[in-house]
Parts: structure tokens; C-alpha cells; sequence
């Protein structure tokens, strides 16, 4: 039963992703997954657009209509492949500033989601995965250290998790991405270690999934999201894990899931997590009364067709 809890298409994301969306819900269905969960970006500022939606001359009122737009073709979608694959129909989040609340919710109240995936892709509002230029730029606005800015971005982390509770935490760890070195231990900065134990703390406490998350591979990083060691410290919390690519077009469905499934064993993940909209399971979040929460062993996992 492979599966994905965030994925984005060129259809919806345009500049950010390619390829059609349904395009994308074929191969899945091509490479045997059983759930997809649809997760494109909410509508942000204008204040905060991205380079290449200002070059498109993107409005705040344009990016409502592409979300209105990318939920009608998800409900399509679903009735359409509704007996080849399980699509829940969720968001990303971008939470940049207090204020990002107000458009978050304003999401939640235009339709029926299912879920979103709680993500921080700003510090201090200012992108740190977009290039290296704005990372740097974010780190001197934190005082000119990575270990500055990484104290800034998990306390930001926090504030967003207190916030909203996400049931999916997106890529815990990828304030790491534009760093000095993406590979060094966490545990080097024992301020910042503090903070993350401390945020993991409270994903534990309501219920939250983290994402392991295969995009770091394919970025070149040698763990996924998140690294080894925040796994390790999330299972002694007695934490759960859900399985993502983070995929941003058709050749990224999928890709690295089977390094991923080596990291699980390596780390000692013994059970996955998934999202779904079947009667049994459990419900952690009364917003999403028919999102449920279900298990699989790894083993089990690990024998299903997609890895033939």
C-alpha cells in the first residue's frame, strides 16, 4: 500500500511543479499506489510571492481561483480513478508570519480539505529553500549564523505547530537544505537540539505525524526528512511517521521511496502511517472528521507490489 501524504503538480503550482495533474494520478496508479494525498500550496500575500509568480503577474485573487480551480479537478479526479486509488484531497501550508493564520483558515472555510501538511518554508519571512541568495539573506537578519537561523526557524516551527496542530508536519528538518553543511548533526548546537526535542515534544502530544520525506535524497542529502537522529528521538516519544516524496512532478512520484524504506530499518522504524477515509481507524482531529489515521507494518510494507 504505497503511499504519499504531499505532492504538487505544474498544473496548480505553476513555476514551482510541472506536469498535469491527472498525468500524475495515472502514474501513481501505473506504480501501485493505493493512497495519494494532493497537497498544493495555499493562496499567500502578495507581500510574499515567489519571483516567478510575480513575473507570471499573479494577484492574491488569482491564487484563490487557482485553489478553487485545483479543488474542483481533485473532486473529479477522485470520482474518476475512485476504484484504482484513494485520493484525499489536502493542502500545503506556508506559514511565514502570526498573520498566516488568517489565510490558512480563510482556506479551511472555502472547502471541504481533508487535511494539510503544516510547513515553515520562511524564517524572519524570508524563503530558506528557495535559492542560496535568500537563505544567506535570512541568516543575516537572524545575526549571521546557520546556528542563529536555525534557532530562529524552530522557534517560528513552533509558534506554526501551537497554531494549527497539523496531522502532517512537512519536512521537519529542512532549514538544513541551503545551510553551510546539510549533513552536520543537529546535536553540535545544543541550544537548537533543545528546541527541536522540545517542538517534537509537542507533535507527540496531540497526535502529529512527521513526514519522512524522500525530496532531501533527490537534493542530494544523504538522509531523508528528518535526519536520523530527530527519527530516533521522535520514536522514544512514541511518535508516528508517514511516508512522502514531496513530489513535484511526474518523475518524482514515488522517487527514492525505496532508500527511504532502507532508512526506516536503519533508524528502527518499525510501523508507517497513513491517512485515509475508510470508516475504521483513528480520528485525532475533529476538523477532518472522515480523516482517519491507519497503520502498517514495515515488514507488510515492504512486501507490497510497488517495490517489484
Amino acid at each position: 500500500m504505497p503511499f504519499t501524504h504531499h505532492s504538487h503538480s505544474g498544473q496548480f503550482c505553476p513555476g514551482h511543479a510541472k506536469d498535469n495533474l491527472e498525468a500524475i494520478i495515472q502514474l501513481a496508479i501505473a506504480k501501485k499506489f493505493r493512497v495519494f494525498c494532493l497537497t498544493e500550496h495555499m493562496p499567500r500575500g502578495q507581500a510574499d510571492f515567489y519571483p516567478e509568480e510575480i513575473e507570471a503577474g499573479n494577484t492574491e485573487a488569482s491564487l484563490v481561483a487557482n485553489e478553487t480551480a485545483y479543488i474542483a479537478e481533485a473532486q473529479r479526479l477522485r470520482t474518476k480513478y475512485a476504484d484504482q486509488i484513494q485520493i484525499l484531497i489536502g493542502f500545503e501550508i506556508d506559514w511565514i508570519r502570526p498573520e498566516s493564520r488568517t489565510l490558512i483558515d480563510a482556506s479551511l472555510a472555502r472547502h471541504p480539505f481533508e487535511f494539510f501538511v503544516g510547513s515553515v518554508h520562511h524564517t524572519l519571512t524570508i524563503p530558506i529553500d528557495y535559492d542560496r541568495d535568500m537563505y544567506v539573506k535570512a541568516r543575516d537578519l537572524a545575526g549571521g549564523t546557520d546556528e542563529q537561523l536555525f534557532q530562529a526557524y524552530f522557534d517560528e516551527q513552533l509558534d506554526m505547530l501551537q497554531q494549527l496542530k497539523p496531522l502532517v508536519v512537512g519536512h521537519f528538518d529542512l532549514i538544513r537544505l541551503k545551510s553551510d553543511d546539510p549533513e552536520r548533526s543537529f546535536q553540535q548546537w545544543p541550544a537548537v537540539w533543545e528546541q527541536i526535542l522540545r517542538n517534537l515534544d509537542f507533535v507527540a502530544s496531540y497526535g502529529g505525524m512527521l513526514e519522512l520525506n524522500s525530496a532531501a535524497l533527490r537534493k542530494g542529502m544523504s538522509e531523508p526528512y528528518p535526519k536520523a537522529e530527530i527519527c530516533q528521538e521522535f520514536l522514544a516519544r512514541g511518535g508516528r511517521f508517514c511516508l512522502s516524496d514531496d513530489s513535484h512532478g511526474l518523475d518524482q512520484v514515488g522517487l527514492n521511496f525505496h532508500r527511504v524504506l532502507d532508512f526506516t530499518e536503519t533508524v528502527g522504524i518499525t510501523t508507517l502511517h497513513y491517512l485515509d477515509l475508510a470508516e475504521e481507524g483513528l480520528v485525532v482531529d475533529e476538523r477532518f472528521p472522515r480523516t482517519r489515521i491507519r497503520s502498517i507494518d514495515r515488514e507488510e510494507f515492504t512486501a507490497l507490489e510497488f517495490w517489484r
